[in-house]
């Protein structure tokens, strides 16, 4: 079982990184794939949405499940459409993300009951995100390019994590192995 693991993790690893290497190789191809990602995404929502409006019971339900899927939809044509406007929407979506996150881990620093490098490092990342948010809101056609650089560089050190996971658990399945098959037997049993 051990080793059954380990191997899916390590051919996970191999495969984060080939993303990674890809992403990083042709950073504006990543920057399409999610835009089209995001497009299935809107017509899967806009899908589950109209199967809602079957199951309300009421008028106004019905209506709020209709026109969020119609939402849905035109999010999914605009994404197929105009990529590039999109794309710039997403770029916005994460600087927005990075800013909101970035001023709750700085308000976070302020808690109590939390120790002085819990608090410090709330700071730093905190400063960080909004660092990173400020960034993207200024230079969002960079942002995305950068934003397919960061997911190539994260892939490939998920990746490595991944395989050396798999290749620990490997050995520990192997160490675990020979203390079982090789311990001498127990007494009163030969």
């Amino acid at each position: 079982m051990l080793k059954s693991r380990s191997t899916w993790l390590i051919l996970l690893g191999v495969l984060a990184i080939i993303v990674g290497i890809l992403a990083l190789a042709w950073p504006r191809v990543t920057i399409l794939a999610l835009v089209l990602l995001f497009a299935v995404y809107a017509f899967i929502a806009a899908g589950l949405q109209a199967a809602r409006t079957f199951t309300s019971d009421r008028a106004g339900q019905v209506f709020g499940h209709l026109l969020l899927a119609l939402v849905d939809v035109a999010a999914g044509v605009v994404a197929l459409l105009w990529p590039a406007p999109t794309a710039l929407v997403l770029v916005l979506v994460v600087a927005i993300w990075a800013f909101v996150g970035g001023f709750t881990e700085i308000f976070a620093g302020f808690g109590s009951g939390e120790s002085a490098g819990t608090r410090a490092m709330f700071f730093v990342t905190g400063l960080i995100s909004v660092a990173f948010g400020v960034v993207l809101f200024a230079w969002p056609g960079v942002g995305a390019v950068t934003l397919a650089l960061l997911f190539g560089i994260f892939v490939i050190v998920y990746g490595v994590s991944e395989i050396t996971t798999g290749i620990r658990l490997r050995r520990t399945g192997k160490a675990l192995h020979s203390v079982l098959h090789d311990a001498p037997p127990e007494p009163g049993r030969a």
